[in-house]
């Protein structure tokens, strides 16, 4: 029997999953998304060449709710991924991200040259480094922070290190130790990190004692990165519901 669309949908699917899972680093939700697209599109094929219409009408439903389903998902992530009208704070958390060696990763790069610009922007402002050291790290996320902005004209006296944390709720709930400690305001306190996240750490630094926490958001500079990590914060929210 001739080949139909469906073969080929589903070749590229695989395809494109393999390179993403494989040939790439950090793009394993979407691989997973396109091979399961690739999937759909194979049972779709079958259930054609076996002329089982309902079937296929079965699952072109299922496609369709599984869609509005992560359209749903995103809107909160979505709408929390942009900084706040009024960002200025006394305080700047400023979430870590992967470490290679000594290197900041791509994403931290992106956290880091938004915390730059907020530092610049708002003279008077301090910022909490927070993020412990990691498997395939030389160094804490923290002390690579500290290192990056300090060689970019950061005075060291704005910068505060919090090392231990390993999870963004234990990056908010340390730092928030850090500015006690010094006596600081933290009933409005900045929290700046990637924009796909800034929905999760706003809603947990609310739960660690911030009422009124402030999102700065870093862009994520690769667009395809930006998607995969969007789909999977959808996922992050869909689990919430259900923990």
């Amino acid at each position: 029997m001739k080949a139909r669309w469906e073969v080929f949908a589903a070749a590229v699917c695989m395809l494109a999953a393999a390179f993403f899972a494989f040939a790439l680093v950090g793009y394993r939700v979407l691989a997973l998304c396109l091979a399961a697209l690739g999937v759909f599109f194979l049972l779709e094929w079958r259930c054609a060449r076996a002329g089982r219409k309902k079937l296929r009408l079965g699952l072109w439903g299922l496609l369709a709710l599984a869609l509005i389903g992560l359209g749903l998902l995103c809107l909160p992530v979505l709408r929390e991924a942009r900084t706040d009208a009024d960002p200025e704070a006394d305080y700047v958390i400023v979430l870590g991200a992967g470490v290679n060696g000594t290197v900041p990763s791509l994403s931290l790069t992106d956290r880091l040259t938004a915390a730059l610009i907020y530092l610049n922007t708002y003279p008077e402002a301090r910022a909490v480094l927070s993020g412990g050291q990691g498997p395939g790290e030389d160094i804490t996320e923290a002390a690579c922070m500290y290192a990056w902005l300090t060689e970019r004209g950061v005075s060291p006296e704005r910068l505060i290190l919090e090392e231990t944390a390993t999870t963004t709720e234990e990056n908010l709930r340390f730092s928030l130790e850090h500015i006690r400690a010094e006596g600081g305001n933290t009933e409005r306190v900045a929290i700046l990190s990637s924009e796909y996240h800034l929905y999760r750490a706003k809603a947990l630094a609310r739960e660690a004692g911030i009422p009124d926490p402030v999102g700065v958001a870093a862009r994520t500079s690769l667009p395809l990165l930006r998607l995969n990590y969007f789909l999977r914060e959808a996922g992050g929210v869909a689990l919430g519901l259900f923990a």
